[in-house]
């Protein structure tokens, strides 16, 4: 399989990356940091092509074009897209800039839809193509504290959606992933959270290894749409059959550890 997959440098990116390679996919991964996906070749030796990185913002028009050309021009073609690349914010809306709300919807939604809008001509003569896209349980269920990301991440879901039956005739799956909070960098790059408490992922949390293997799993099985955590299929089952009571029990206790 030829893939492209984007937020390689940490986290669920990475052991997804791995996974692949080891499996015997060609990868290009990107991200914003190029000591880290160099780092994430060479933990492969001289792969012969089977992990190539190229590094700069998903949320540049150019890079987006660069990183569909270099795949083409290097392996052939594209079979996979894996949207993987995700910020996040947490505090009040009223309190947070308009510049918060931008950054995390360029990055969550824009990036990941413009840069399959440029795949999708090359993922129709692909090989079993598919679109993978990493949403959150949060992308089901809002919560307090995180509309930015929550709004960014029911976009995504909505948007690939609509597009899993679009690309049907074509033969192309789309698979939705959403995770429940993950131990990883995650949280270590939030933006503008002055102020805000910051919970971090604990006992409860997924490991990225976890996370990643799944969303290999599921591309294999050529899935629909995963919720990974029994706590995160929970909270959206609940808010589901009693929402007014959901609301009650985020505003006064928060998202439960769990999910």
């Amino acid at each position: 399989k030829r893939v492209i997959l984007t937020g390689a440098s940490s986290g669920i990116g990475w052991y997804l990356a791995s996974e692949l390679v080891r499996a015997g996919a060609m990868v290009v991964v990107t991200a914003r940091r190029d000591e880290r996906l160099q780092n994430l070749r060479r933990s492969f030796g001289n792969p012969q092509k089977r992990l190539i990185a190229l590094p700069g913002d998903i949320t540049q028009a150019g890079h987006r074009q660069r990183l569909i050309e270099t795949t083409v021009d290097e392996l052939g073609g594209i079979d996979i897209i894996i949207n993987n690349a995700g910020i996040g914010a947490i505090g009040s809306f009223e309190d947070a800039t308009p510049q918060r709300l931008r950054r995390v919807f360029e990055v969550d939604f824009f990036a990941a839809a413009e840069l399959t809008r440029l795949a999708l001509p090359h993922l129709r003569r692909g090989n079993q193509p598919a679109v993978c896209v990493v949403s959150s349980v949060l992308g089901h269920r809002a919560v307090p504290g995180k509309s930015e990301y929550c709004a960014a991440k029911f976009a995504l879901r909505g948007w690939a959606e609509s597009l899993r039956v679009e690309l049907q005739p074509s033969g192309i799956d789309v698979l939705t992933i959403s995770p429940s909070t993950t131990r990883s960098e995650f949280f270590g790059s939030l933006i503008d959270t002055a102020g805000a408490i910051v919970r971090r992922p604990n006992f409860f949390s997924q490991s990225p290894e976890r996370v990643s293997h799944s969303i290999f799993r599921a591309l294999k099985g050529r899935k629909r749409e995963l919720i990974l955590s029994p706590g995160g299929k929970a909270l959206v089952w609940l808010s589901q059959v009693a929402p007014q009571l959901m609301d009650r029990l985020l505003l006064r206790y928060g998202l439960p550890a769990a999910c």
